[in-house]
């Protein structure tokens, strides 16, 4: 019952957050038709706002959008010429879910051992190493550490590939620039999920019952030391799966970022409100996926 709601709550939200994408950017300056060399004469923005209906009253353009939109319809795009919100989400998602579930991977790999490792090793060089390390990759974004690794690894190296998207050569830098700064976040949760577990009554009830610290450490403290980096997995994937859009624009992979970025710039309506839907649907279903996997990994939590 308690995720019947949920689903049925995502309908009114959804609602709300297309309401407020699809009339906000439409106070952003400038418009859909504006051209940095010459501007469109009165008469031709007149015919294109009419071909778009973007002459009629908001909530009669919102209505249509929605009735488009249970329709699959999305709209077309109003720079992206003869092509349909729709198609361009078609083709650039699975490139932007490829990388994002690659960089979620990474992220999940390499933070959960560092925290796992400097919780353990709590006041000792293991944990001062891993705290350093995890502060580091937070403090340095993906705009910052994408040029490092090419300059170091695609054009000194050249090891890997410089951008673009092909092999399996291409999918690693990207993956690591993007995923990087994700891990120090697990790693600094798991540290401190694993720090408070350890101090628990269970633990020490485990303890005293003879069990081996693998056992302690592995079995009974881990499942509930990763809930934190659980809870925070589901936004992060969202965000992850819907495309860095630095990431995307510095190493020119063909995702829905690249997209987001040319849309907001240009004011393309229908496309930044189709992506910005794509991403409260992403973000609400992980949500909903968390909370399940919750209920599975900690059984003192009951969904009524």
């Amino acid at each position: 019952m308690y995720f019947l709601k949920r689903i049925l709550f995502f309908i009114p939200l959804l609602l709300v957050v297309s309401f407020l994408a699809f009339s906000l950017v439409r106070f952003v300056p400038g418009g859909p038709f504006d051209s940095e060399r010459r501007a469109a004469s009165p008469e031709i923005e007149r015919n294109l706002k009419t071909k778009y209906h973007l002459d009629e009253p908001i909530l009669k353009q919102y209505g249509r959008f929605l009735v488009d939109a249970l329709h699959g319809d999305l709209g077309p795009s109003l720079k992206y010429r003869n092509h349909t919100v729709s198609e361009i989400i078609v083709q650039g998602l699975p490139v932007s879910l490829t990388l994002g579930g690659m960089a979620f991977c990474f992220a999940l790999g390499i933070g959960i051992p560092l925290g796992f490792f400097s919780a353990v090793n709590r006041g000792g060089w293991g944990d001062y190493a891993g705290s350093f390390l995890a502060i580091l990759v937070i403090c340095i974004p993906g705009l910052v550490i994408g040029p490092m690794l090419i300059m170091f690894f695609a054009i000194k190296l050249r090891v890997f590939p410089v951008a673009l998207w092909g092999s399996w050569m291409h999918v690693v830098l990207p993956t690591v620039a993007l995923g990087l700064y994700f891990s120090g976040t697990i790693a600094r949760l798991m540290r401190e999920g694993m720090s408070t577990t350890l101090h628990s009554e269970f633990i020490m009830t485990a303890r005293a019952k003879g069990l081996s610290e693998t056992a302690v450490l592995i079995k009974h403290a881990f499942r509930i030391a990763v809930l934190p980096v659980l809870s925070y997995s589901g936004p992060m994937l969202a965000d992850l799966l819907t495309g860095s859009f630095v990431v995307e624009n510095l190493f020119q992979i063909p995702g829905i970022g690249v997209f987001m970025v040319n849309s907001s710039l240009n004011s393309d309506y229908t496309m930044v409100v189709g992506l910005v839907l794509l991403y409260a649907v992403l973000l609400l279903g992980l949500n909903l996926v968390v909370d399940f996997a919750y209920g599975l990994l900690d059984p003192r939590v009951r969904y009524e």
